[in-house]
C-alpha cells in the first residue's frame, strides 16, 4: 500500500512545477509554499534546500539519469523528470538515506501523475543510489559544464570574467546555498535587534543564526529586512561617495523590488536628503512602496520622497535633478547564481543583445539627471564583461563628458565599512568587482561616474 508523500515533498515539486511552467523563481514562489503545508523549522530547511540544490545540480543530474534510462531523457514526462531530479539530489546531494529518498519519490509519484510512472521512478532511482557523485561524475567523463553543472556558454562567459585559475572555485560556490543575510535600516532598526553575526564588510548586516526572517520583529515591522551584502555594498558605495555642492535628492533609477532603495532611504534620511525610487513595472513599483514602507494615509517616511513608474530611459524629470543616481541595471543576473538557480537555464546568450542596449540607455539617462558634481553609480548583479567593463568601456569612449572615478576606496573600512574588501579590482582600473568565492556575496559589479 502506498504512503502518502510528505508536505516538505509535495511543496518541493510544487515549486518545481512553478519553476518549469510558470518562470518562477524558487526564493518568490517557496514562502507561499511553506505556508501552504505548514512548513517551518526543520521540514522547511528541507523543502528549500531541495528545491533549490535540485535546481542548482541539474545539468549533472540530467547527465547521471540519462546514464540510467534507456531512452532519450526529453521523451521522459516532465512531472516524472521532476521527481527523478528531486529523487537525485536527496540521494547524491543531501544526507537523505537510499530507501528513503526511492520510497518517497515513487509515493510522490504516484500521488502527482499516477500509478504508471512508479515502478519506472524506482528502477531509475536504485541505478542512481548505485554509486555516490564523484563516482557518478567519473563515470559519465563529466566535463566542466556538467561537473559544476552550468551550461556551456555561462562558463565561458565566467571564465572570461573571473580568469581560468579561479572558474573552478566560483562555479562550486555557486552551487553552495547562500546564508540568510539581513539588512538593518539605519534611524528604523539596529543591528543589534538582528539574529546572526555581523557581516564581514557591510555595517549594516548581520548573517542570520536561523529561522524565518518574518519571525523577527525588526523584519515584520518593516524596520529592516533580507538583503545580500553585495547588494549592502552597492548602496552604501552610492552614498559614500563624494558629491560637490547641495546633497539633498538622490534617485534609485532602477528600484525594484526595493532593497537597494530602502537601505537608500534610510541613509539619505539621515542627512536630511530625500530619495525618489522609480521602477519600469507597476507591480514592482508596489513591491518597492512596501519596502519604504509607503502608506497612502500616512507622510511618506523620513528619506523618501516618492515612488514613481516611468520608462528609466526617457523619465520626466529634468537635466541635473539628482546630487546621487543609482543605476542598479536589469542584467543576466548571472552573479546571483546562489540565490536565483534558474537563471542559468533561462538566459542565453542572445539576452546580451538586447540587455546590453538598454543599460547604455539608462546609464545616458542618469548621467543626464545627475547634476555636475554630483555621481552616478552603475551596478549589475552580473560579472559578464559585455555587462561590466566593456559597457562602462564604451561610455567612456562615447562621452568626453564623463570620467570614470575609483570606487574602490568607498569598499573600505575607511569609508564606513566593518573591513576592507579585499581583491576587488574589477575589468577596468577603478571598478570593483565582488565575487561569492572570494567575497561570500553575489557577483556585483560597480563603477562610478562623473560629469564633467
Amino acid at each position: 500500500m502506498s504512503a502518502k508523500p510528505d508536505p516538505a515533498r509535495r511543496a518541493a515539486f510544487e515549486a518545481m512545477k512553478a519553476v518549469r511552467v510558470k518562470g518562477a523563481y524558487t526564493n518568490l514562489v517557496l514562502p507561499h509554499l511553506l505556508g501552504k503545508y505548514r512548513l517551518d523549522g526543520r521540514d522547511a530547511a528541507f523543502a528549500t534546500e531541495l528545491v533549490a540544490g535540485t535546481i542548482r545540480r541539474q545539468g549533472t543530474y540530467d547527465a547521471i539519469l540519462a546514464a540510467c534510462i534507456d531512452r532519450p531523457l526529453a521523451g521522459t514526462q516532465a512531472k516524472v523528470l521532476d521527481v527523478l531530479r528531486l529523487g537525485c539530489h536527496q540521494l547524491l546531494g543531501m544526507r537523505v538515506a537510499p530507501h528513503a529518498a526511492i520510497s518517497t519519490s515513487v509515493d510522490l509519484v504516484r500521488s502527482e501523475v499516477g500509478p504508471g510512472p512508479a515502478g519506472f521512478v524506482n528502477a531509475v532511482l536504485r541505478r542512481v543510489s548505485a554509486h555516490d557523485l564523484e563516482s557518478w561524475l567519473d563515470g559519465v567523463d563529466a566535463d566542466r559544464s556538467t561537473r559544476f553543472s552550468h551550461p556551456e556558454w555561462v562558463v565561458d562567459a565566467l571564465t572570461d570574467a573571473v580568469g581560468a585559475e579561479e572558474i573552478d572555485s566560483l562555479l562550486a560556490a555557486d552551487n553552495e546555498p547562500p546564508a540568510v543575510t539581513l539588512v538593518a535600516w539605519p534611524g528604523r532598526s539596529t543591528v543589534a535587534e538582528l539574529p546572526g553575526e555581523p557581516t564581514t564588510f557591510s555595517p549594516y548586516g548581520v548573517v542570520s543564526s536561523g529561522g524565518s526572517p518574518a519571525a523577527v520583529p525588526a523584519v515584520s515591522e518593516g524596520r529592516a529586512g533580507v538583503q545580500d551584502e553585495g547588494s549592502q555594498l552597492v548602496a552604501h558605495a552610492l552614498a559614500a561617495a563624494p558629491v560637490e555642492g547641495a546633497d539633498e535628492r538622490w534617485l534609485d533609477l532602477c528600484a525594484g523590488p526595493g532593497g537597494k532603495a530602502a537601505l537608500l532611504a534610510a541613509l539619505a534620511a539621515g542627512r536630511g536628503a530625500r530619495l525618489v525610487a522609480n521602477e519600469v513595472l507597476p507591480h514592482r513599483a508596489e513591491l518597492v512602496r512596501r519596502a519604504l514602507g509607503l502608506d497612502p494615509a500616512r507622510p511618506a517616511p523620513p528619506g523618501v520622497e516618492t515612488v514613481t513608474v516611468e520608462d528609466g530611459t526617457a523619465p520626466p524629470w529634468p537635466v541635473g535633478s539628482f546630487d546621487r543616481v543609482l543605476v542598479d541595471a536589469p542584467c543576466t543576473g548571472l552573479g546571483a547564481l546562489r540565490r536565483r538557480p534558474e537563471a542559468r537555464w533561462r538566459r542565453r546568450p542572445e539576452d546580451l543583445r538586447a540587455l546590453v542596449p538598454l543599460q547604455l540607455a539608462l546609464v545616458d539617462r542618469a548621467l543626464a539627471l545627475v547634476r555636475p558634481g554630483g555621481v552616478v553609480l552603475y551596478a549589475t548583479c552580473s560579472p559578464v564583461r559585455a555587462e561590466t567593463g566593456d559597457l562602462v568601456g564604451s561610455v567612456l569612449v562615447d562621452r568626453d563628458d564623463v570620467t570614470l572615478g575609483d570606487v574602490r576606496p568607498l569598499l573600505t573600512a575607511a569609508a564606513g565599512l566593518r573591513a576592507d574588501v579585499p581583491r576587488c579590482d574589477g575589468p577596468l582600473e577603478g571598478t570593483a568587482q565582488l565575487w561569492p568565492h572570494r567575497h561570500d556575496t553575489d557577483a556585483m559589479f560597480l563603477a562610478l561616474l562623473r560629469p564633467r
